[in-house]
C-alpha cells in the first residue's frame, strides 16, 4: 500500500474513532399533490413536447388508429408479450408485428441484431412525472425488458391517463425497485463540448407518447 494511501485511510479511521453519528436528513418536500387530472395532463404534454417528443391524445376506441398512422404502412415493429392486442392494428403484407418474449432463455427473444433491424417499438408505461416530463417504465409484462424499448430506434410508448402524477415523489412510490426502472424525458439525446447536439446514441432518436384517456 503506497504511503499516501496509507496517511488517507489514517485519517479517516481517526475521524471515526468516536462513532460520529449524522444527523437525520430532513425531507419536508412535497410526497403529494392536489393538481387536477387535466393540469397533470397538460403540464406532462408541456415538457415532453419541450425535450422534443411528440405528444399524442387518443381513447380506447382511436390508438390503435393513432398507432398505424405513427408506424406507417410499411414498418416491422416489436412488442412486449403483456401489451394489450387490442391497442395494435391489424398486420398487412408490409407492416408486421414481432412478440419479444422478454426472457433470453426462451425462444421468442429477440436477439440485439434482431432488435437493431426493427423500426419501432410499442410498449406501455409505469408512471409518468409531470413536473420533470419524465416518463418510467419498469419492465412490466406490457412493458417488457429494457433492450426492446433502447435499440429500435423509434419508441411508441403509451401513457394511460390515470398513471400521470405531478411530482417525482409520487412517480417513485409506483416503481417496484426490486425490477429494472428505464426513465426518459424525450429521444435519445446527448452533446460534445462544443455543446452539437447528436440524436439517438444511447436510445431511440424519436419518441411519440399517446397519452391515453378513456373512451369517448
Amino acid at each position: 500500500m503506497s504511503d499516501a494511501k496509507s496517511e488517507i485511510l489514517a485519517r479517516i479511521r481517526t475521524a471515526l474513532a468516536d462513532n460520529p453519528t449524522p444527523p437525520e436528513p430532513t425531507r419536508d418536500y412535497r410526497h403529494t399533490s392536489s393538481a387536477s387530472l387535466k393540469d397533470r395532463r397538460e403540464l406532462l404534454a408541456d415538457r415532453l413536447i419541450d425535450y422534443k417528443a411528440q405528444v399524442h391524445e387518443a381513447t380506447e376506441d382511436t390508438i390503435a388508429t393513432t398507432i398505424a398512422d405513427l408506424l406507417g404502412d410499411r414498418a416491422r415493429y416489436v412488442v412486449p408479450t403483456g401489451l394489450k392486442s387490442e391497442w395494435l392494428p391489424e398486420d398487412t403484407a408490409t407492416r408486421t408485428r414481432f412478440v419479444d418474449s422478454g426472457n433470453t432463455e426462451k425462444s421468442g427473444a429477440l436477439s440485439n441484431k434482431e432488435l437493431d433491424a426493427m423500426d419501432a417499438v410499442v410498449t406501455s408505461s409505469t408512471v409518468s412525472c409531470a413536473e420533470t416530463g419524465t416518463v418510467f417504465l419498469n419492465s412490466n409484462p406490457d412493458e417488457g425488458r429494457r433492450a426492446i424499448s433502447l435499440i429500435p430506434d423509434h419508441h411508441i410508448c403509451v401513457v394511460p391517463e390515470e398513471t400521470i402524477v405531478e411530482i417525482v415523489p409520487e412517480a417513485l412510490a409506483r416503481v417496484d425497485r426490486a425490477h429494472p426502472v428505464t426513465m426518459f424525458s424525450g429521444p435519445s439525446a446527448t452533446s460534445d463540448i462544443e455543446l452539437q447536439r447528436v440524436e439517438g446514441v444511447h436510445g431511440p432518436r424519436r419518441l411519440d407518447v399517446i397519452l391515453l384517456g378513456a373512451k369517448s
